[in-house]
């Protein structure tokens, strides 16, 4: 096998679970811009203007103020007449949004539609200016609506391309995890084969005890010869006494 077969072989064998989980996870990116359904955003713009010259610094704290009322019941209860929509969906639809430099509160609203999106939004940046100005005499700031919502052409939820990309980025992640715990557990394989192999190596074969068998289990040749010769023993000195007595 030529030398570029084998470094693409071995390649595959390595990277296998990226190039496996980037395509699916782009795929399913793909499959969530598909089948979700598309939202729109459009902003209006309030602007809080001080009845007094050179009050630029109450002004942009009262903008501040009148932001965070933005998604208050007092102002949605006004705004849920003129869009259909219960006061507690309008939480969920609309948001304030304010700098921290310029007088200025920007009513975002969203929606099935562009002119849902918009309506939504115009009809709370109305209700907000309504609402502020009825204290305009003690605030000496008023609220007017500096531009209205525009209805959008694109959808901003779902953005195919996002959501390929995101899909992507999340089958490389998984891919490379899967890579990691592979490439652990190979090398911990060697390792232990290496560790079982050096002990065999050390280890010697020990031998086992040999235990004295039993006077019961010696063979009976063993115990005639045993015999003989413990009779021999005790014969031999009778007979030198006997030939002792015979010389006398």
């Amino acid at each position: 096998m030529t030398t570029p077969r084998r470094t693409a072989r071995r390649l595959a064998r390595r990277w296998w679970p990226v190039a496996l989980a980037v395509p699916l996870g782009a795929a399913a990116g793909a499959g969530y811009a598909v089948v979700s359904h598309p939202s729109y955003a459009a902003s209006a713009y309030v602007l809080v203007v001080p009845q007094n010259p050179g009050e630029a610094a109450t002004a942009t704290n009262f903008a501040q103020a009148y932001g965070r009322l933005a998604g208050q019941p007092q102002v949605l209860a006004v705004a849920a007449g003129e869009t259909g929509h219960t006061r507690a969906e309008l939480e969920s639809l609309v948001h304030g949004t304010t700098s921290p430099d310029a007088p200025m509160i920007e009513i975002t609203g969203t929606g099935t539609s562009g002119q849902e999106a918009a309506r939504t939004a115009d009809a709370v940046a109305d209700s907000l200016v309504a609402f502020a100005n009825t204290s305009s005499r003690d605030t000496n700031v008023r609220l007017v609506t500096l531009a209205p919502a525009a209805a959008p052409d694109k959808p901003t939820t779902p953005s195919g391309k996002l959501d390929v990309a995101v899909g992507g980025a999340a089958g490389l992640l998984l891919g490379a995890l899967v890579m990691m715990t592979r490439r652990r557990g190979g090398a911990g394989a060697p390792e232990a084969a290496e560790g079982t192999g050096s002990a065999d190596a050390v280890a010697e074969p020990t031998e086992a005890p040999v235990t004295p068998r039993p006077r019961s289990e010696e063979q009976p040749a063993e115990a005639e010869a045993k015999a003989d010769a413990k009779g021999t023993a005790v014969a031999a000195p009778v007979k030198e006494k006997a030939v002792a007595r015979s010389g006398r």
